[in-house]
């Protein structure tokens, strides 16, 4: 952890002194893990709109894309990373135009009605 943790404190003049970036991670990780809204921040972690212009501020800046490769890196030098992707296939949606395709369903081809008058 001691990469990421440089990345976020390279972040000179971005923000809150070196104690306070931990808050900012915190705040951040909880905001994500709980999917609420900014406003919504626990008082613990301080004003929300501080948080959220820090937040902000970093991603501008790349800090989050630096911590997330770096973590990723150690976690696949240690075994940690599968890399293997599941997609859910209630959320994936085909294009208009190939919805109408023909496929091959493994058994008699069903023809639409449409297409079945005769000219």
């Amino acid at each position: 952890m001691g990469r990421a943790r440089a990345s976020v404190s390279r972040c000179e003049g971005f923000g809150p002194s070196a104690g306070d970036r931990r808050t900012v991670v915190e705040a951040t990780a909880w905001r994500y893990r709980t999917g609420a809204p900014w406003r919504d921040l626990p008082e613990r972690f301080g004003n929300w709109n501080t948080i959220y212009k820090n937040f902000d501020r970093w991603s501008k800046a790349g800090v989050w894309a630096r911590v997330l490769e770096q973590v990723q890196a150690m976690a696949h030098q240690g075994g940690d990373v599968d890399w293997i992707v599941s997609i859910d296939s209630t959320i994936v949606r085909v294009h208009q135009h190939g919805a109408t395709l023909p496929r091959d369903k493994g058994g008699t081809v069903e023809v639409p009605e449409a297409r079945r008058r005769t000219r």
